[in-house]
């Protein structure tokens, strides 16, 4: 049996996403090698995850920049952060004043660099964490948030089906992504977008954006003015 943490430290290094200076994270230190070091490591074949934790990626770093920059829609929520990886997005959820955060990932890996991310930016024991998937139900939260969760078409049906259904539900929903990422079946106003390539680099010389969505259902005809996330 592996010591997650252990892991996490001996292929990371403190540092800091391209568009969110404000919060230290623990990125990969070689950013090819660390997924063949994972592959390596003793686990149940149900468990083997890529280290995708390791990573700013581009809709999490605009997520995160969208939170730091719009406080006044965070403060005071309960809010549920899904697919969170590194935790960048609840670590700036908790950061502009979220009374609740709750950091939902799969990976069990992922759900011990969220809080060692967190301890490093001085907010230890403030984000909650969970391996439970969220995405076959409703969480009780003021506001949803998802980042570059829709990378293979199974999971594109997943995450859109999870958005419609929250939506629907009419709970408050953000998502975050890539320029050349997949989009989920979902109807999507742009809030805001910046550039945000991969930390660490998977391909040298990557121009990539990141985007963030207000979701709302297919039934509304509301008309959202730009910059306005929720009400």
């Amino acid at each position: 049996m592996h010591d997650p943490a252990a892991f996490i430290r001996a292929n990371t290094e403190l540092g800091r996403a391209t568009l969110v200076p404000e919060i230290d994270l623990h990125l990969a230190s070689d950013s090819h090698r660390i997924f063949q070091t994972a592959e390596g490591l003793e686990r149940s074949p149900d468990q083997r995850f890529p280290p995708y934790w390791a990573f700013a990626w581009p809709g999490g770093q605009a997520m995160a920049r969208y939170i730091l920059d719009n406080p006044a829609l965070f403060a005071g929520r309960r809010v549920v952060d899904i697919g969170s990886g590194s935790g960048v997005g609840a670590i700036a959820a908790i950061m502009s004043g979220a009374v609740q955060v709750i950091a939902a990932d799969i990976d069990p890996m992922a759900e011990i660099a969220i809080a060692m991310n967190a301890a490093a930016n001085g907010l230890a024991g403030r984000i909650e964490t969970t391996t439970r998937d969220l995405l076959s139900e409703l969480p009780d939260a003021d506001l949803i948030i998802v980042s570059d969760l829709v990378y293979e078409p199974e999971l594109a049906l997943r995450v859109g089906a999870f958005l419609e259904m929250a939506a629907e539900a009419e709970m408050a929903l953000l998502m975050g992504d890539r320029l050349s990422g997949r989009r989920p079946a979902a109807v999507l106003d742009e809030l805001a977008r910046y550039p945000a390539p991969l930390v660490p680099a998977l391909i040298e010389d990557d121009p990539e954006e990141g985007r963030v969505w207000r979701v709302r259902s297919r039934a509304s005809r509301r008309r959202v003015r730009p910059g306005i996330a929720v009400q």
